[in-house]
Formats: C-alpha cells, structure tokens, sequence
C-alpha cells in the first residue's frame, strides 16, 4: 500500500503552517533589491548597503537556538505565534525608521522582523515534517516549501511595481543617466523623504496581513505533535547526538553555503544587470523571471523525488549550479546574465532537501536539529557583504568586479555538491 504524502485529517494545519512559508518568502525577496534602493538613497557603497542582509539574516542566526527551546518547553503552535507577533512588530517598527531617516533603524527593524522569522523557520520545517508518516517526510516538507517562492514572486512583484518604479533616486534624463547624483543637498533630501515612505510602505501592509494570520492560527486547534518525549530539549544531550551525526553535521555546513548562494544571487542580479545598462525595476524583473524558474522545478523536482533518491538529485542540481556561475563569471553580456536567471533553476531543491536529508532519524533532537538549520541561514548575512567589497572594487584580474564577486556563489556549490555525494554515496 502507498503510504499517503498527507493524510486527511491534516490537510486544514498543513494548510495554515504553509501559508508562513509564503510569508517569510515574501520578506526574504521584497528585502533583497532594498540593498540596491539603500545604496542609492543613502549614497553609501554597496558593502555597506549589503548590512541589510547581514540584519536581516543575523535575525536567524541570533533567535535559531531560543525558538527551539522555547517550542521545545510550550508547543510548535506556541512557537509559531510568537514568531509571527515579531515578524509584525519588525515590519510596523518601519514607520518610524522612515520618518527618522536613519538607515541603522532599518537594520535594526529588519533584524526584529527576523528574530519572527527565527520562530516561523525552526516550528514550521518540522512541524510539517511531524504531519504524517516519516517516510514521506522529505516529499511533504518539498511540496510545503514549494510555496514559500509563491510568496517570493509576489514580494519581487511588489518591490518591481510598487517600488522600484516609483523611486525618484531612479529618474533618469533623456540620455538615460541617473539625475539623482547630479541633485543639490536639499533637493537630494526631498527625493529621500519621498524614497524611503515607498521602501515603507509594503512592509507596513505585510504587517497587517501577519497580524490577520495570527488571529487565524490562535483560534484553529492544530494537532498538538509532541517536540520531545520529555517536554523539553536537553541541550548538552541533543547537541553531542547532533554533532556526531555525519549527515546532520555536514548538512547544516551545507545550509550555510546554499543560503550565502541563494541570497547572493538574487540580491545581487540587480548590481549585474545595472552593469548591463539595465534599471534597477528592469534588473528586479530578471529576478522575477529567476523566481519563476525556481518555483517551476521545485514542483518538478519535488515529482521526480517519487523515483530518484534526493540526495543525488542534490548532487546534480549543485553540478548544473556551478556550470551555470561560470557562464555568470565567464560570459559578459546578457548571456552571463541569462546563466544567472537559469541558476535559480539549479537552487530549487536545495533548502529543504538538505532540510530533510539531514534531519532524517532525529527524533528528540529534531527541534534542537531544526534550530541547527535555521542558524544556518546566517549564511546569508555573512556572505553578501563579502560580495559586495569584491563589486566595490571595480575591476578583478581584468574581469568586471561584478562578474569577478559570482566566485563565491561558485564556491559554494562545490560544498553543496560534495554533501550530496557524501549522503549519496558515503554516508547513507
């Protein structure tokens, strides 16, 4: 008898806890093109603008760990609640770092904002993964995860419509040159005011919305799956398991690498398109296209899991990833460019495949294992930086520094791909 990916009686929870994949993919991608937006607005070089994601990620990497022992002490849903009160105080804490101008109050409300982020990520990925039998665990988390670029695609949209083409640090004069630069002080401070209550704007709107879930998800009763046997997460003991378990171990390094790649990528295509000769509302919607691709073969990929192991499809796709940045690095011009739509193609499995892969058997420690996971995503605010000193530069080895800074994302899809064949091959 084929076992049931998702039985009945969880169909309304699988529901709801799938709906926050949306909603933190909804911040995750309305946030990345604002690197660009601060850059210009604030007139700071894009290692420094990149901070927004060095705040926005630390979130996870700061809250991972108490989200865990927290769910671990009360219950997924308690977790997910308070996860969502904070993605809403994050997104509404906008108003007043807009009407201060301060650009250390942005980081500071995206760093908030993240900490419900934290919540969501370290309740939701396993309390999917609790709905139903363990040997379909994998499949469901992948099928739940395809939604989060749903969320993805309509943050971009946002960001591209009501955003990006409303900015008047974008104007450009009839050669199609920039004026911004060319402003005086006072005239420069009026396009500010005007540019950061459009950067506003949607974060105050999602706010409202978390807040209509919250109220949804407190009066549902959810399945009350248990996070340990014991109530509570012993730290030492769940953490020595962990860290001798091969698979779990390289995996959260792995995580590490695929989320640094995933945020370099999309947040940086704006940069590489701009070089291009393209707007930064033109460059967004290459991303769109990207997202569209990477929602396209998650649900493909997510299929072919019924008949390929995962952990070799993770192994292929890190392959096909790293071809495709060196046509970014290799290929100037809109070729390089369409390599970097394509890559997003090779990206969309990886999240909850090394999610599952590595969290396969935990059972006691899988919120602590979850917490691990999420931590992992700190990656995203340790890398872009990095790859923004490299575009700071200019020019690296007679290649365009834009080009030059895609090494990282090819860096990491070497240690993706070695974790692949590792749990393909070595570790199974």
């Amino acid at each position: 008898m084929t076992t049931k990916v998702l039985e009945k009686k969880f169909v309304v929870p699988f529901i709801l806890i799938t709906t926050l994949f949306a909603l933190w993919g909804f911040a995750n991608d309305i946030t990345n093109p604002m690197v660009a937006v601060f850059q210009t607005v604030m007139e700071i070089p894009a290692s420094e603008a990149a901070l927004v994601q060095f705040a926005f990620y630390g979130g996870y990497g700061t809250m991972a760990i108490p989200a865990a022992l927290f769910a671990s002490r009360y219950s997924y849903k308690a977790g997910v609640l308070l996860g969502l009160a904070l993605y809403a105080v994050g997104a509404f804490l906008f108003y007043p770092a807009a009407l201060y101008e301060e650009f250390n109050y942005f980081l500071l409300s995206l760093y908030i904002l993240t900490f419900g982020l934290a919540f969501l990520e370290t309740t939701a990925n396993p309390y999917i993964l609790s709905m139903g039998d363990p040997a379909t665990a994998t499949r469901r988390l992948n099928f739940a995860q395809s939604f989060n670029p749903l969320g993805s695609i309509t943050g971009m949209f946002i960001a591209s419509q009501l955003v990006l083409t409303n900015l008047d640090s974008e104007k450009r004069d009839a050669a199609g040159n920039v004026i911004f630069h060319t402003l005086s002080a006072a005239e420069k401070a009026v396009v500010k005011t005007h540019d950061l209550a459009i950067i506003r704007n949607p974060y105050l709107a999602i706010g409202c919305v978390v807040l209509v879930i919250f109220l949804i998800i407190a009066l549902y009763k959810m399945p009350t799956t248990k996070v340990c046997e014991n109530g509570s997460i012993s730290f030492k003991t769940s953490f020595n398991r962990l860290i001798s378990n091969a698979k779990y171990r390289e995996g959260v390094i792995a995580q590490v690498f695929y989320v640094g790649v995933q945020i370099m990528c999309w947040t940086f295509i704006i940069q590489y398109a701009e070089r291009l000769g393209f707007s930064k509302a033109e460059g967004q919607n290459f991303n769109i296209i990207a997202m569209a691709i990477f929602i396209c073969s998650r649900f493909i990929s997510t299929s072919l899991m019924k008949y390929l192991k995962a952990e070799l499809m993770l192994f292929t796709f890190a392959i096909g990833g790293f071809c495709s940045i060196l046509g970014v690095m290799f290929i100037d011009g809109v070729l390089g460019l369409y390599c970097l739509i394509l890559t997003s193609g090779f990206m969309s499995l990886m999240f909850p495949t090394i999610y599952g892969i590595a969290l396969d058997g935990q059972r006691e420690e899988s919120a602590l294992g979850a917490a691990g996971l999420v931590m992992a995503i700190v990656g995203g605010a340790l890398m872009p930086p990095l790859q923004g000193m490299i575009i700071d530069l200019g020019t690296v080895a007679n290649m365009p520094a834009v080009n030059f800074s895609f090494i990282l994302p090819l860096i990491c899809f070497v240690v993706i791909a070695v974790y692949g064949f590792r749990c393909w091959k070595v570790l199974r």
